[in-house]
């Protein structure tokens, strides 16, 4: 009597289909959490931007109307530093009694804008890939996002 070996071609369909629908949950769900990992970087720089800003005012009795320098280039009498990003780009606009902080997502994190501001209101513009993914911005607009569908 032969003895049957191997997986029938029924068991192997099957166990495609249970790890094509494990997939199609678990894939989205990583790459949101990717994402929401990697908007601290904006929130933490541009909260150290507002505390430099303030600084500078302190000392000044203005804001630092030549913006900020991202590092590594050094920053002169009327600048702030701010660190270079790996997933954003960060700018400072200011004149002596305003400024506006920015960090514009660049390669996986392109759509997402963050803005903080003298009066430290913080924006969120969600546009592009993001938007078609599920994220928004709040509403009303007076927060950061950080998670899906404008979740603060």
């Amino acid at each position: 009597m032969k003895q049957q070996q191997g997986f029938s071609l029924v068991e192997l369909m099957v166990t495609v289909v249970i790890v094509s629908i494990l997939a199609s949950i678990a894939i989205p769900s990583y790459r949101d959490y990717v994402t929401r990992s990697r908007i601290p970087e904006a929130t933490a720089t541009m909260g150290d931007a507002r505390v430099r800003m303030e600084q500078f005012f302190q000392d000044n009795r203005s804001y630092p109307t030549g913006g900020c320098a991202v590092s590594p280039a050094v920053p002169s009498a009327t600048q702030i530093s701010v660190p270079a990003g790996d997933s954003f780009d960060f700018t400072c606009a200011a004149t002596a009694t305003t400024y506006t902080v920015t960090a514009t997502g660049k390669s996986s994190m392109a759509g997402f804008l963050y803005t903080l501001n003298q009066f430290n209101t913080r924006t969120s513009a969600i546009s592009g890939v993001p938007a078609a993914q599920g994220w928004s911005a709040h509403s009303p607009n007076n927060c950061w996002v950080t998670k899906k569908a404008g979740g603060c």
